[in-house]
């Protein structure tokens, strides 16, 4: 270990746990990830191995109690993120859990009002997308003018069976199985955050959901209608049995605005004014692997300087209350 340097436990060896490891990594100099924890005793010594992880457990507790951390990231099941943070928050650790703090909006209020005063930061990547912070800045500098409408859909076949007969998404994730909340609470509750983010408060007008994907138990098509500041009309449709689209999630946007439109289509992001149009590709796969990096550089920049998080506890409240009334 270095000296300053951020002694950082992981709770989790899922296939996320992947992208956040490429991240700490990234950020040697400053944090280094010493110890990691799964049930699966056998994929966390893979990542352990893959990595350079010294220590590896079978459960959080043995991993608190074994190690002198500073901090703990959580990409666990989101069953267990309350129960670990409260864990973590009892051990004085600094806290950077994954999307959602809990399984339902109450559980969640629960959780923050009892971890008052703890250093905990949602793991809430998708708007750490370089692409996402770049239209932020031309909407913060009125590029666009004030936002008229926004349409933006997440759509993926990865539910319908390939030419083999298996589902892509759930060879990439099998517990999406499982999930009663699968789309919106899974998938869709990271355009909601990113959305807020470029627009400011949202409120929920409508919704509509369904299931047409017999392998799995919860919503595989979602639409949300949303009311922006100054009557911003805003549609979110996510659907993973769409014909037609690549197995990996494909996200477009397109934003009308009184003087511009931004749109995110295929890998190329536009910027459409009175005066012209800027064009520029978008590697679709790097910025998502940097939105993993963009979120834990700014848990660790936000630790060293006290400053608050930009996606605090209370603000993906925010985002999880529109989830919940999603849900009814």
């Amino acid at each position: 270990m270095k000296d300053g340097q951020l002694r950082v436990g992981l709770a989790g060896a899922g296939w996320v746990t992947e992208h956040h490891l490429d991240a700490w990594r990234a950020l040697s100099d400053r944090a280094a990830v010493v110890a990691i924890a799964d049930p699966v005793r056998e994929a966390a010594a893979a990542r352990a191995e893959r990595y350079g992880i010294p220590a590896v457990h079978a459960s959080v507790e043995t991993m608190l109690d074994a190690n002198r951390l500073d901090a703990i990231d959580i990409a666990a099941p989101r069953e267990f993120h309350a129960p670990i943070c409260r864990l973590a928050a009892s051990r004085g650790l600094a806290i950077l859990c994954q999307k959602p703090l809990a399984p339902t909006l109450a559980a969640a209020e629960s959780l923050v009002a009892d971890l008052r005063g703890a250093r905990l930061m949602v793991h809430e990547n998708w708007r750490f997308r370089p692409h996402y912070r770049r239209m932020r800045e031309w909407i913060r500098t009125g590029r666009i003018g004030e936002a008229r409408s926004v349409l933006v859909s997440v759509l993926s076949s990865g539910l319908l069976p390939d030419s083999t007969g298996t589902r892509p998404a759930l060879v990439r994730q099998p517990m999406l199985a499982g999930l009663d909340r699968m789309l919106l609470m899974e998938v869709l509750i990271h355009p909601v955050d990113t959305l807020r983010f470029l627009l400011g408060p949202l409120t929920l007008d409508a919704t509509t959901m369904g299931r047409t994907c017999e392998a799995i138990r919860g919503e595989d098509r979602a639409a949300l209608f949303l009311r922006g500041v100054n009557g911003v009309a805003v549609s979110l449709v996510g659907d993973f049995m769409a014909h037609g689209y690549p197995p990996q999630q494909m996200d477009r946007v397109e934003i009308l605005g009184t003087r511009g439109t931004i749109l995110l289509r295929d890998g190329r992001l536009s910027l459409v004014t009175a005066t012209g149009t800027s064009e520029s590709d978008v590697d679709l796969a790097a910025d998502y692997k940097a939105s993993f990096r963009g979120a834990i550089t700014h848990f660790v920049d936000r630790l060293a300087d006290g400053q608050p998080f930009e996606t605090s506890p209370d603000d993906n409240l925010e985002t999880l209350r529109i989830v919940e009334a999603a849900y009814g």
